[in-house]
């Protein structure tokens, strides 16, 4: 036991004294056994189906920022002594690092708000994304089409700051289902009204395979919310602009990924009613003997 004690001291005395070899062996330890922690809960979940993609995240920035911790206690004397040689630049170095301080900042009001997670959909500013990693500095999305709602292949990078000084929407709830808003514009040649019943019968029967879901994923929205805002049936609207154009506007509640094909469907429909509509009122009009155009 006392040749155990006396190695080991002196050991600690070898480490003490040479501080890089000691952060070396520090880091490598530190990096070995978060490794395998990681190797574990990724196992785990991937076994159990489950998706760790946050915690794993959490886990691993708050291991590096442990790490961090630690080897300053080691090099504490040394920072001491650094840190008293340029106190006369540390307003010099804190303007210099202004933005990743902000960064660092937002990372932490990240973990206090949590107004978002990996996995979620978020708009930060006019970029719409699926978060998919996030570091102390940024945070990485997916970009989203926010017409066709599909994945573009591209990454986004967005500095943490964002979080404290700009709007951060969390979309989460319209990754399956969203509501979906879409104009046409004709010349005000024909009755739109007399249209419209025509035209609502065939958008409602567009919508009506997946009503029960999207009256399911409704009920969960607005429960989670606490308000009732969303419609199940097309919403039609008709008004006109400054130029004198009739204006067609509907809205739907529908799945996320079939919004765009919805949507052509919607104004094959009302496009096929107009030119009806307008090849019936030429012919009415028709002089006698004219052929039909």
């Amino acid at each position: 036991m006392v040749e155990i004690n006396a190695v080991w001291n002196e050991v600690v005395a070898v480490l003490i004294a040479n501080k890089l070899l000691a952060s070396a062996l520090l880091i490598i330890c530190f990096l070995l056994v978060k490794r395998l922690i990681l190797k574990i809960i990724k196992r785990r979940s991937s076994r159990k189906g489950e998706d760790r993609r946050h915690q794993i995240t959490i886990l691993a920035q708050l291991g590096n920022a442990l790490l961090i911790v630690l080897i300053m206690m080691v090099w504490a004397s040394e920072i001491q002594s650094l840190a008293i040689s340029i106190a006369a630049f540390m307003v010099a170095i804190v303007l210099a690092t202004r933005e990743f301080i902000q960064c660092f900042m937002g990372f932490i009001y990240y973990l206090g708000a949590r107004p978002f997670r990996v996995g979620d959909w978020i708009q930060m500013n006019h970029n719409l994304g699926e978060v998919v990693e996030m570091d102390w500095a940024k945070t990485a999305l997916l970009e989203v089409d926010p017409e066709s709602f599909s994945y573009t292949g591209k990454h986004i990078y967005v500095p943490n700051s964002q979080l404290v000084t700009q709007t951060v929407r969390n979309l989460n709830f319209l990754r399956r289902y969203t509501m979906h808003t879409f104009s046409l514009t004709n010349e005000p040649t024909v009755n739109a009204y007399k249209l419209l019943p025509a035209f609502i019968a065939r958008a409602q029967s567009h919508c009506e395979y997946f009503r029960d879901v999207a009256e399911r994923y409704k009920g969960l929205i607005e429960r989670n919310l606490d308000v009732e805002f969303i419609s199940i049936d097309p919403d039609v609207m008709v008004e006109t602009n400054e130029y004198a154009k009739l204006i067609v506007t509907v809205s739907l509640f529908c799945p996320t990924d079939q919004a765009y094909s919805l949507q052509q469907k919607i104004s094959a429909d009302w496009m096929s009613l107009w030119f009806k509509e307008l090849q019936e009122q030429d012919d009415k009009w028709m002089l006698p003997g004219q052929e039909p155009s």
